[in-house]
């Protein structure tokens, strides 16, 4: 055989194989797309938070000496608005992340009316919970179909004891994080009712993080009972709100809206701590726009 023709095979077996090996492996991709995958920081396809439902700066007077917080609304003036700018303590900061379906009775459309069809347009806001038990537990029951809708719950994220971030339900849905729900805004209370049946909540223009909850603190109801968040949960949960448009005064917690009497979570959280983090990991930018 002259040595031409041996090589000819030899690259042809070589193609074969290398082909082979490319359909694996694009077969492999697809199959962890449909599953529950892990990320490490260093992977550039972390979710984009441009995604994600963000407030513009309201007109607003602030309970509690708050109102330098916020900027008003675009007008047809030089008058200033702002954006939140992630900083450097952001860009340093890179948690893991992982993305886990959800199954689609635990989630729903955002309405543009309510029940009355009247067109809705309330800013978006932030509202924390804790898992109750572990964080794996909470995603198992998230994936199980539920055809009672007293009983279907989700969020949009989760923030596990080690600091991963879990993506659960995406951004432009309806997660159901708080049934009975009520926001106290400067503007006034804000609920939407979508449903006849059920009563009025947030959920219609909520984004729900929940935090992983100590294995010590399982069925606690009490700050004395229970022993709170880890450092990395704190980071982490100031991380992912920085990338937001949300303004501070419209983070809230699962107890503040709820009007069941029955939510107590987020039940031990430092609520400064976080916000000490939050104001680390973005800052306003004023933007002046010329008037029309």
């Amino acid at each position: 055989m002259k040595f031409t023709d041996w090589a000819t095979r030899v690259l042809l077996i070589w193609l074969m194989f290398a082909a082979l090996i490319v359909v694996l492996l694009i077969g492999r991709a697809t199959k962890l797309q449909n599953n529950s995958i892990i990320y490490h920081p260093s992977n550039p396809q972390v979710t984009a938070w441009s995604q994600y439902p963000q407030a513009q700066f309201q007109s607003a007077k602030e309970l509690e000496k708050k109102s330098q917080r916020i900027l008003k609304s675009p007008v047809k003036t030089n008058k200033p608005v702002a954006r939140y700018i992630t900083t450097q303590a952001f860009a340093k900061y890179r948690p893991s992340y992982q993305v886990a379906s959800v199954d689609p009775s635990n989630y729903g459309e955002r309405y543009a009316q309510d029940v009355n069809g009247v067109p809705l347009n309330n800013q978006p806001i932030v509202v924390l919970h804790e898992t109750g038990y572990s964080a794996s537990s909470a995603i198992n029951f998230f994936q199980v179909a539920h055809n009672d809708e007293s009983v279907q719950a989700s969020y949009h994220a989760l923030i596990k004891l080690d600091g991963v971030v879990v993506y659960l339900v995406p951004p432009e849905k309806r997660a159901f994080g708080a049934a009975n729900s009520v926001f106290e805004s400067p503007q006034g209370l804000e609920t939407v009712q979508t449903n006849p049946k059920l009563p009025a909540s947030v959920n219609n223009f909520a984004y729900h993080v929940s935090l992983e909850t100590p294995p010590d603190s399982y069925d606690s109801s009490s700050q004395q009972t229970h022993s709170g968040y880890t450092e990395y949960q704190y980071k982490s949960l100031a991380w992912l709100i920085a990338q937001s448009q949300v303004p501070d005064y419209r983070i809230t917690t699962h107890h503040l809206v709820d009007r069941s009497g029955k939510k107590v979570d987020p039940i031990n959280f430092d609520g400064n701590k976080f916000l000490s983090l939050l104001n680390t990991f973005r800052q306003v930018r004023p933007i002046y726009r010329a008037s029309k």
